[in-house]
């Protein structure tokens, strides 16, 4: 136990280990030693070596594994957190960018609308006076009858919990 507390092998390895672990290959040596020293376990944890038979060995061997699969849980809980924020940010943006859209869509269709009413208002009115004249037209057909757009752009409802 003395040989291998020595060796240091935490201070080899980043992260670095808390201990090392002494296998003893069997209860009965381990038995036959804690007679010896009682205080042969608290030794070997103030030097940082665990003694482990091969009982407390999967003992140890499965928590260390438990461990590790909770330190994964918890990185992976991280990291979604992380990408449902920047998910959040991103959906936030996009929403504004929608938003702006549809008033752009309803700008747009005021605009249309204002250009339909002016072009019927100031240039059909104009035209039709040629018909009125005696005047033929190409082809002696109406100017075509252009329909104005009254449809609104969608609102993007965010606070809709459905």
């Amino acid at each position: 136990m003395h040989k291998l507390a020595q060796k240091a092998y935490w201070k080899q390895f980043s992260p670095t280990p808390e201990f090392v672990v002494l296998f003893i290959p069997g209860e009965n040596f381990f038995s036959a030693a804690l007679v010896k020293n009682p205080q042969l376990i608290e030794e070997g944890v103030n030097k940082g070596v665990i003694l482990a038979t091969p009982t407390t060995l999967i003992t140890l061997l499965k928590t260390v594994s438990f461990a590790w699969r909770q330190e994964n849980v918890s990185e992976n809980a991280k990291a979604i957190c992380e990408l449902g924020r920047e998910l959040y940010t991103r959906l936030n943006s996009m929403a504004k960018h929608i938003d702006k859209l549809g008033r752009d869509i309803e700008r747009c269709t005021g605009t249309y609308n204002d250009v339909i009413g002016s072009f019927e208002r100031r240039v059909l009115t104009s035209a039709r006076r040629f018909k009125d004249l005696g005047i033929s037209l190409p082809g002696d057909k109406d100017i075509v009858r252009i329909e104005s757009a009254e449809k609104k752009a969608r609102k993007l409802d965010i606070d809709n919990s459905e």
